[in-house]
């Protein structure tokens, strides 16, 4: 059987998102979503869908692996698919860049970054909106991600594919 999939800019993509809370990743996620017609996958819509949260580990976990499952799915029925996810560490986006690959479509990989106060002050102002009041972010919690987040470098972003014209 051959590989079907249209590997040019305008066939199927795996988008990536990553960032971190309140870099601005669910806007782009939707504007992209819009733009191409394709499909968006938020994992923090999901998790308060089945009546988790994100701060739930296990249900985090199981989330994420069955909407990158479902992600791989519909990339083999050729349509995009955008993953709303932080995706903070390389190992990680390199397997989605990789699986992705393996099916024969193109992978990019959109970063969104801003400065920790900017960040923090989109985090406070969402934390006062549902369902962020019932279960805010703190600062401390900002501050310690701010450790664990492994930025893309120039290397690592060269290896995904760029946006279509």
């Amino acid at each position: 059987m051959t590989d079907t999939v249209d590997r040019s800019p305008d066939g199927a993509r795996l988008i990536l998102t990553c960032g971190l809370p309140g870099a601005g990743k669910t806007t782009r996620a939707l504007q992209i979503a819009a733009e191409r017609g394709a499909v968006r996958l938020t994992k923090d819509e999901w998790l308060r869908a089945l009546g988790s949260s994100p701060w739930d580990t296990v249900a985090n976990e199981r989330v994420e692996r069955e909407l990158w499952r479902l992600a791989q799915e519909i990339l083999r029925h050729g349509l995009s698919v955008v993953l709303d996810f932080g995706l903070w560490s390389r190992a990680e986006r390199d397997e989605m860049r990789a699986a992705a690959r393996s099916l024969g479509v193109g992978v990019e990989l959109h970063y969104l970054d801003a400065p920790p106060d900017e960040l923090w002050r989109r985090i406070d102002a969402r934390n006062s909106t549902p369902p962020w009041q019932d279960e805010p972010i703190r600062r401390a919690d900002l501050d310690e991600w701010l450790g664990a987040f492994e930025a893309p470098g120039a290397g690592e972003l060269a290896l995904f594919d760029p946006p279509p014209r």
